[in-house]
């Protein structure tokens, strides 16, 4: 069913964190994204949201240049154009160089628009099964609140706590938070903190219990991935090193990683992410959904894509208010038993206010 795209306005959000979130590359006490809203023929209304930080700490983009590249750029691109399935956004924006984040938002606002089109819960629309999802939490690297936040992670319920590291954090406090909570998985996230000559210190976080390590090295840095593959028992995981379908069969060519995180932002939409999906699903690749420190509209189309087959580590899904006095959608996310049921409401099945 075909669509004609008769307005697309962005919002600006911004909006402080309840409580700072730090990492080895930046601590985070605000946040602003870009709400895209793509409105059809038929009045129907799709959001997607823009997720680049302020500065190029994660990635190269800002959202000050994604806002310049959505205002000059992509919306006079889809402005007026007739869409045959959403899939055509990605091939439309294809002569535009880079800019993923930007891409991504208007892309996933146009994949909503039709999954409410078809008056279809988006995750159904895309062919996702699993349900409910498994909730996951972020633990920022401070060795200070760790045991505490660890402990109210526990109390809240979820399934999942990925903690923030780097080589001088004490090996035997992250053993002894680790060992006290049997029932919990545990992510480490590195943030491409180690380095060559440190390749011996990420040996030690290897008994600690992690289920996998995460971005140990940079993102270019195969070689030294793939030594950690092979001399960890610990999984290594990529996240920094995927932007694109190309790099997984790097992955998978280097044999420098077990699993990837997914992150519909940083490879650009819907489209690229759904390839990404299918060829680990072909060479039997871990997935999980990774987190942006992002709103609701994000986040509703992270649950969805965590439906998919194949998608069975629990990602970075927490309630709306572990960073937010209050989010941009309703009802709000909450983590009930560990795990957030699915909306059945057409698209993303929120309401963006």
């Amino acid at each position: 069913m075909a669509v004609t795209i008769r307005d697309i306005q962005l919002k600006t959000v911004r909006q402080p964190l309840r409580s700072p979130f730090r990492t080895v590359l930046q601590q985070v006490d605000k946040r602003e994204v870009i709400v895209v809203a793509v409105t059809g023929d038929k009045g129907h209304i799709g959001y997607g949201e823009c997720v680049a930080f302020e500065t190029p700490w994660y990635t190269e983009e800002t959202i000050t240049g994604c806002r310049f590249v959505l205002e000059q750029v992509l919306v006079p691109q889809l402005m007026n154009k007739t869409i045959g399935n959403p899939q055509e956004v990605w091939q439309l924006f294809a002569v535009v160089k880079g800019n993923r984040m930007a891409k991504a938002a208007v892309e996933m606002a146009v994949w909503d628009l039709f999954a409410k089109q078809q008056e279809e819960p988006l995750w159904k629309f895309l062919g996702g099964s699993q349900q409910p999802i498994p909730a996951g939490v972020v633990v920022a690297a401070d060795p200070l609140k760790i045991e505490e936040q660890v402990a109210h992670a526990a109390q809240s319920g979820y399934r999942r706590v990925k903690i923030k590291i780097h080589p001088d954090m004490e090996i035997p406090l992250l053993k002894s938070v680790v060992s006290a909570y049997p029932e919990l998985q545990f992510f480490a996230d590195a943030n491409g903190s180690f380095q060559a000559e440190s390749f011996g210190r990420l040996k030690a976080f290897d008994d600690i219990g992690f289920v996998l390590i995460e971005q140990p090295f940079g993102e270019r840095q195969w070689a030294l991935h793939a030594r950690a593959k092979s001399e960890l028992k610990t999984k290594i995981c990529l996240d920094e090193s995927i932007a694109c379908l190309e790099d997984v069969q790097q992955m998978i060519d280097h044999r420098a990683g077990d699993i990837v995180v997914l992150k519909m932002s940083r490879l650009g939409g819907w489209t690229e992410t759904l390839k990404v999906v299918k060829l680990c699903q072909t060479h039997s690749i871990g997935m999980w959904v990774g987190g942006m420190i992002e709103f609701g509209v994000s986040k509703a189309h992270n649950l969805a894509l965590a439906s998919l087959p194949g998608i069975v580590y629990p990602g970075d899904f927490s309630a709306s208010r572990h960073f937010w006095e209050k989010d941009i959608i309703e009802p709000e996310i909450t983590v009930e038993n560990g795990e957030i049921a699915l909306s059945n409401q057409p698209g993303i099945g929120y309401r963006v206010v």
